[in-house]
Parts: structure tokens; C-alpha cells; sequence
């Protein structure tokens, strides 16, 4: 019997917008299939071609974005999102409205060959200063997270692509990026049942084809391994628990909360090890680094720390869901449309805030979530002249009042110290916050709960009069 192929579970990213030959010819060879981000994308007919071009060479390749349909996005990421993202779905509780953004998202999918979605975020955002989750989750209450997960997947699946609703066991109640570091949740497993893990028995009920992991440890179940590399977290509880037999998809693993202090080979074979069958690799990987994980895999069974058995079983699962999923391209749709005033129903305003159009328009332009990246969002992205303002910036002096536009305004020393200036240098300054607002609401006279196209279109329709 020939040995597994390590490269069977492997997807990484690539640097450009065509497929690179060395890409190519490993496709050829068995590679698991690909991960396209926003510098891989430059129009719908340029991505079709890519696709085609990848499925050339690998019939059954795995063809992976991130598209969350909402502040998250890649086939977006020059405009913005025309969808509303998960919170305000979440807010307007409208589990058809919720269905229509799945099927949506994955028409357009179907359109472009991709055929895996890294979405819908399922983690539940109960703490409200969490960096990387935020507007991305449906909600801070575990059953209104698991009706819209329902919703959201089981229409995503029906429309032919297969979803990975994550990050597993949870991510909501972190407050570090694991982008960046590697988070804690101390929570003992009853906790998780009651809370995190609601929204996941939710997805496995509706049909998720994957479920990405999440880099963050959990010490009252594995004190010594993140989730990604936990087989207590991975093979016992979702497998043995919520009896998932899909597909278990590591989040990147050039994401510090993996391979920060061992590397990504390393990383490569714990997860496997812990219960991982598909290894998303991360962005702008090269020939040289994949042929370093396969090595190292290959490693990992030669001196037994990593079982043959535990890469047959990871090649099975990924090979099954390739067979599963559907190969033909799909007319591109219509593009989606939601009436802003629909969307504007979920902003939340202070009793008696009017938005003026007189007033000078302020941007707070902070760091980008990493999740995020650099993705036009709020008033600037949809034709309404704003000064844009950063850190260190002094408050431009104004006759009229305020209205400061940011993102998770109460998280950041100078975004609050700026609006605390604004306030006082004039009493009639209205804050907008279009991330998620602190628990106090002292930062967010109106908060949008997204900041995608569709949200800020919304916003100007509440600005011009025409939202409400």
C-alpha cells in the first residue's frame, strides 16, 4: 500500500492573478486545491479564468475564499460588501432575509468556480472589546446565533457551495486577535455547551460540509494545546459530541496563534495530529514552504509522532467532499439588492439623535482588522466627502458641529480621547460607530453594527433622510 499524499490536504495561497506553473504542476500532482484572498481578484471574468485554470490542472481541486457577506470579503474588496453582514442579520432577525444572504453569497460563488466558503462566522461575540470577531458574529446570544447559522448554511449549501462555519469551539469571547497572539478562554466545558457550542451543534444539524478550528486555547479542556492541535477538542468533542464527520479545516496557519513559536511545518503536523483534515496554509505561500510541511509530515510518520492512519483518514474526508461538491460554473447573478431603509432598521440611535448633513463629517481611519484588510467602508466609500483622521492627528477646528464616523470607537485611547474633544469643542457632535459599541454605548450615538457597502449606503439614506 503507497503512502498518503501530504500534499492531499493542503491549500495554500499564492502571490498574483494568474496560477502560478510551480502551483500548477502540484495541483497536477494531488494538491489539495487553493485559497484565493483580495490580491488574487481583479474582476469576475479574471477570476472565472483563474479558477478554470486551477480545475485544469486538478479536476477536483478545492477552490477556498473568505466570503462572509458583510465587512469580511475578497470578491468585494474594491467596493464593499453589498451585503449587510451577520450582525445587522442578526439585529433585524429575519431568518428568510438571512437564507436570501446565504443563497446570495453562494450564487455569486458558483459563478466564479469557487466551491468552499471560510463562512459564516458562527461565534457568538459576548465580549464586546473581541478585536477580530465583532460585527462578523450574528449576535451575543447563543440561540439567535444558531437560528441565523441554521438559516444562513443551510441555504449556502443548497446554492452548491459548501460552507465552513468557525472558528471552533468559539472565538467571541476572546479579547486578542490570533492573527496575533494566541487567546484564552478559560471556560470549564459546561459553560461551552450552554454558549459557545450552541451555534455549532446548529451548524452540523443544517449541513456544514467543514468546520474551521480556531487558534485559541481552551485550558480547562487541553492546558497545554491550542484548538487547532487538540485532539481532546477536535476528535472527542466535536467528532465524539456533536458527531460532525465532515471536513475539519484549520484556520491559517501562518496565523501567530499556530506557528508564532514552532513555524508552520511544525504547525502543519499538529494539526493533523490534534484532528485537522484540511490545512489552510495562509497568503503568499511559495513552492519552498510547501515543500517543507510535506517533508515535514512525511517526517512526522517516519519517526511515528504522527500516524498514517490519522493522514488517511484526513485524505479520505477531503477527497469525499471534493467528489461532493459541484464542478460546473454558474451564470453570473443579478446583483444583490436590500432597501437601506431595511438595513437602517437595525441601527441603534440614542433618543433624539438627528444625523445633520451640515455638520463636518470626521473618518477615524484606524488599523485594519486583519480579517478584514483594507476594504472601503462607511460614508468616504459611497461618495459622501469626509476628513479622514488617524492616530496622532490633531481635531480639525470646526464652526459646525461634528459627526465622527469610526469602528469600535470605546477600544482605542485616541479614538475616545478625540471624541471627548469633539464634544467639548462643540456640544452638537453626533458619533457614529459602525464596528460593535461598547456595552455603555458612551461612543456610539448611533450604531450601524457593520460597515460594509450596504450599511453605509444605509447610513447615508439615515444622513439624507431617505433611510427612515
Amino acid at each position: 500500500m503507497s503512502a498518503p499524499n501530504p500534499s492531499a490536504v493542503l491549500l495554500p495561497g499564492f502571490v498574483g492573478t494568474e496560477l502560478p506553473e510551480w502551483l500548477a504542476a502540484r495541483l497536477r500532482a494531488g494538491l489539495a486545491g487553493v485559497c484565493l484572498f483580495a490580491e488574487n481578484l481583479v474582476s469576475v471574468e479574471q477570476l472565472r479564468e483563474l479558477t478554470a485554470a486551477i480545475r485544469a490542472a486538478n479536476p477536483r481541486a478545492l477552490v477556498a475564499i473568505d466570503e462572509e457577506g458583510g465587512d469580511v470579503t475578497r470578491l468585494h474588496a474594491a467596493t464593499g460588501s453589498p451585503f449587510p453582514g451577520n450582525a445587522v442579520l442578526g439585529r433585524l432577525d429575519d431568518t428568510g432575509l438571512t437564507a436570501r444572504v446565504g443563497a446570495a453569497v453562494a450564487a455569486e460563488l458558483r459563478a466564479v468556480g469557487v466551491n468552499l466558503n471560510f463562512a459564516p462566522d458562527v461565534d457568538i461575540n459576548s465580549n464586546p472589546d473581541n478585536p477580530v470577531i465583532g460585527v462578523r458574529s450574528f449576535g451575543d446570544e447563543p440561540r439567535l446565533v444558531a437560528r441565523h447559522a441554521t438559516a444562513w448554511i443551510a441555504a449556502h449549501e443548497a446554492g452548491g457551495v459548501a460552507v465552513s462555519a468557525k472558528h471552533f469551539p468559539g472565538h467571541g469571547d476572546t479579547s486578542a486577535d490570533s492573527h496575533l497572539a494566541l487567546p484564552v478562554v478559560d471556560l470549564p466545558l459546561e459553560v461551552l455547551r450552554e454558549r459557545e457550542l450552541v451555534p455549532f451543534v446548529a451548524a452540523v444539524a443544517a449541513g456544514a460540509r467543514t468546520i474551521m478550528s480556531s487558534h485559541i486555547l481552551l485550558p480547562q479542556l487541553d492546558p497545554a494545546q491550542p484548538a487547532t492541535f487538540s485532539p481532546r477538542i477536535l476528535r472527542e468533542l466535536l467528532r465524539g459530541e456533536l458527531g460532525f464527520e465532515g471536513v475539519v479545516v484549520s484556520d491559517a496557519l501562518d496565523m501567530a496563534g499556530a506557528s508564532g513559536e514552532i513555524g508552520i511545518p511544525a504547525a502543519a503536523v499538529r494539526a493533523l495530529a490534534g484532528g485537522c483534515d484540511l490545512l489552510c496554509i495562509g497568503t503568499r505561500n511559495t513552492e519552498r514552504q510547501l515543500a517543507e510541511i510535506e517533508i515535514a509530515i512525511a517526517d512526522a510518520i517516519a519517526d511515528g509522532s504522527l500516524a498514517a492512519e490519522r493522514l488517511d483518514d484526513a485524505v479520505a474526508r477531503v477527497t469525499a467532499l471534493a467528489g461532493g461538491l459541484v464542478a460546473e460554473e454558474a451564470p453570473v447573478p443579478a446583483p444583490f439588492e436590500l432597501d437601506p431603509a431595511v438595513i437602517a432598521r437595525a441601527f441603534e440611535l440614542r433618543d433624539g439623535v438627528a444625523l445633520d448633513p451640515a455638520a463636518r463629517i470626521l473618518a477615524l481611519e484606524t488599523t485594519a482588522n486583519v480579517a478584514v484588510g483594507e476594504v472601503p467602508w462607511g460614508l468616504a466609500g459611497v461618495g459622501v466627502e469626509v476628513e479622514v483622521v488617524r492616530e496622532g492627528d490633531a481635531l480639525p477646528a470646526s464652526d459646525a458641529p461634528y459627526l465622527v464616523v469610526g469602528k469600535d470607537n470605546h477600544r482605542r485611547a485616541w479614538t475616545r480621547e478625540l471624541i471627548d474633544r469633539a464634544r467639548t469643542a462643540q456640544p452638537g457632535t453626533v458619533v457614529v460607530d459602525m464596528g460593535w459599541p461598547g456595552p455603555d454605548r458612551r461612543y456610539a450615538d448611533v450604531a450601524t453594527f457593520g460597515a460594509s457597502r450596504a450599511v453605509s449606503l444605509a447610513l447615508r439614506g439615515l444622513m439624507e433622510g431617505t433611510s427612515r
